[in-house]
């Protein structure tokens, strides 16, 4: 349901005039060939604008940062390269002028040891110290590459670039991101709530909209309406049925077209919703079917109302662009520390297993009858890599926390219900104790690409959020 556009970056290509000019013009024709193989749009000044494109005078830096704002729509982040030592103040005056808050990737080339003669030295290793103290001076917070000077068609700065590509989709999805709650939160669990200002003071806002409306609304949709049918024929098409009622069939695919025209109405990112009990006891499913493909589809979509759960999901799947899920911090696995069983109903998104199955809720059949609990998604989680990120609002601290780890799904599997997974992640013990200490809740969502490393920059540098990394 989301649009993936092609990124596109601001360049600017430091100078200093007193190193040979062919530096410049081979580093700007270099860097430019990375970029264009990689498939990201460049915003950056032309050889007919400075010279050699680059930008070493507070004149050059002025033209810089004019065309950076004519196209500041189109640009999520901004690199500096450094071809030489590079002149820091202007640099960082062109970022400064273009008024632009997004991420900055510092970059600097490599000298060789047999070229550090005056004709060849590029000197810029040293130059780029310079260009960051400049940078922490005016104020700007900026991402730093793997290796303190790389080439640009080195694996390390390719990764360093896709990382980084990563922390700008996901500082810029989190502006004027839009969350929607349905429902009320569960009363048993105290665990999800969460301070609305809080979100809003960085530009993130609820919509809530009243399980009640959903249901009537459903209610009243004709079963042979053309939405209601696509609806159906996804919910056949995606998952094994496993005997599930053609009469809950119908309720699922009138509760996800009454919820797609609210996500499309409101333009909602992401969404938690309040999956048991009155939606079992009054409509007679569970949701989680329906939520599941909606996070398939990129509207993460979280269970028990829990909405800085649903935030977390939205955050990882900006920075690896595949779905996520929200789980449960649920069992050890038996006395391996470094292991853990995480849990759900569930409603993790197809994509997640290697096959599944629609089936009853186990847990709340025998409180609200097994014929209105049919809607549950079932499997084990395919192995592979994961990263995982809990966000929580400290209301009486006036801050947004949480914390950030990577590990893998393996292969082992366990008899159980629901949905599940076997996790691996390494210091996963103290990773617990950091979670208990600070009072973090027992949902984590968990997106199936290691983006660990992007989405703690994101969050910690550019947003200034307290997060562990662990």
């Amino acid at each position: 349901m989301r649009d993936v556009k092609r990124p596109c970056i601001g360049l600017i290509v430091g100078n200093r005039n007193f190193f040979p000019d062919a530096l410049v013009e081979e580093g700007r024709r270099r860097i430019l060939s990375v970029l264009e193989e990689a498939g990201i749009g460049v915003v950056t000044l032309s050889t007919e604008d400075t010279k050699f494109g680059a930008v070493e005078r507070r004149e050059d830096a002025e033209k810089c940062a004019r065309l950076f704002r004519e196209h500041a729509e189109e640009i999520e982040g901004i690199i500096i390269t450094l071809p030489n030592f590079g002149d820091e103040r202007a640099a960082a005056e062109a970022v400064r002028l273009s008024g632009l808050n997004v991420p900055v990737l510092v970059h600097a080339f490599p000298d060789e040891l047999g070229k550090l003669d005056p004709d060849h030295r590029r000197d810029a290793f040293c130059g780029k110290i310079s260009l960051c103290n400049s940078l922490k001076q005016f104020g700007i917070e900026f991402t730093d590459t793997t290796l303190h000077v790389e080439a640009p068609e080195s694996q390390e700065f390719k990764k360093d670039l896709e990382n980084f590509l990563a922390t700008c989709r996901v500082v810029k999805g989190l502006k004027a991101a839009r969350l929607g709650a349905v429902g009320a939160r569960p009363t048993a669990f105290n665990t999800v709530r969460y301070s609305e200002k809080l979100l809003e003071s960085y530009g993130i806002t609820v919509e809530t909209l009243d399980l009640s409306e959903v249901i009537a609304r459903a209610n009243k949709l004709d079963k042979e309406s053309p939405k209601v049918k696509r609806e159906l024929e996804q919910l056949r098409g995606t998952f094994q049925l496993e005997g599930t009622p053609n009469e809950a069939l119908q309720k699922m695919a009138r509760l996800s077209a009454i919820l797609k025209e609210w996500i499309v109405a409101e333009e909602i990112d992401a969404f938690a919703f309040q999956c048991w009990t009155a939606i079992e006891e009054i409509y007679g499913i569970v949701p989680c079917a329906v939520m599941s493909l909606f996070s398939e589809s990129m509207i993460p979509a979280a269970c028990e109302v829990d909405v800085m759960g649903a935030l977390a999901m939205y955050v990882l799947e900006l920075a690896s662009g595949q779905p996520a899920a929200l789980m449960d911090w649920n069992n050890n696995f038996g006395d391996d520390p470094d292991k853990i069983i995480l849990f759900h109903c569930s409603n993790f998104p197809p994509s997640f297993f290697a096959n599944c199955k629609m089936s009853y809720q186990h847990i709340i059949a025998g409180t609200v009858g097994k014929e209105n609990t049919y809607g549950t998604v079932v499997g084990k989680v395919a192995s592979g890599p994961a990263t995982f990120l809990r966000l929580s609002t400290l209301d009486t601290e006036g801050q947004i926390a949480g914390v950030v780890t990577e590990g893998n799904f393996t292969d082992e599997g366990v008899k159980t219900f629901g949905g599940y997974g076997v996790a691996q992640i390494p210091g996963l013990r103290p990773l617990l104790r950091e979670i208990v200490r600070k009072g973090l809740e027992h949902h984590i969502a968990v997106t199936k690409a290691h983006v660990g490393k992007a989405v703690a920059e994101a969050l910690k540098t550019y947003l200034a959020w307290e997060i562990i990394v662990s």
